[in-house]
């Protein structure tokens, strides 16, 4: 898969927003497109350079990192308790080589690991939804009207 491609799939999420900066896309769950109020983190990232490191050589013409967050559930069936993968090969799945503690996979330029990143993607889309929408419901309170009309919060808040 070339990056246009992966980048033209993201797009395809529901309630998802592409952000660039720097060269990069990040895939943000934004339904409310409230992001520049209310940011938060994406829940998959493109990068085509090492700017912001260099463990996979990006700087290697043509070469693009994916990188996915997954449940602690979903990282560990992957990977479990494993360590040694190279974050420079081409088209292997691996724990990110800086944000593997929060359960981040990498992989380079993906072509025979495509089906499996695919269905990742989706994994992760809907596990970004599901903490969206529990994070609306703590951090957005809910005016209840009272007998004057003026409304009182009730919720989380």
């Amino acid at each position: 898969m070339r990056s246009d491609e992966i980048i033209a799939f993201l797009a395809t999420f529901p309630g998802t927003r592409l952000i660039e900066a720097n060269g990069d896309v990040f895939a943000v769950h934004d339904p409310d497109l409230d992001y520049e109020r209310r940011p938060r983190q994406g829940w998959a990232t493109l990068v085509h350079s090492d700017v912001n490191d260099a463990f996979s050589d990006l700087d290697r013409p043509g070469v693009f990192r994916l990188n996915i967050g997954l449940s602690a559930a979903r990282f560990r069936e992957l990977f479990g308790e494993s360590a040694g993968h190279d974050p420079a090969a081409l088209d292997v799945l691996f724990p990110h080589p800086v944000y593997a503690s929060s359960r981040w996979v990498s992989v380079l330029n993906p072509d025979t690991t495509w089906p499996l990143v695919r269905e990742l993607l989706v994994t992760a889309h809907g596990f970004a939804s599901s903490r969206s929408s529990k994070t609306r419901g703590r951090t957005a309170p809910t005016v209840v009207p009272d007998a004057t009309g003026a409304g009182e919060e009730d919720g989380d808040g």
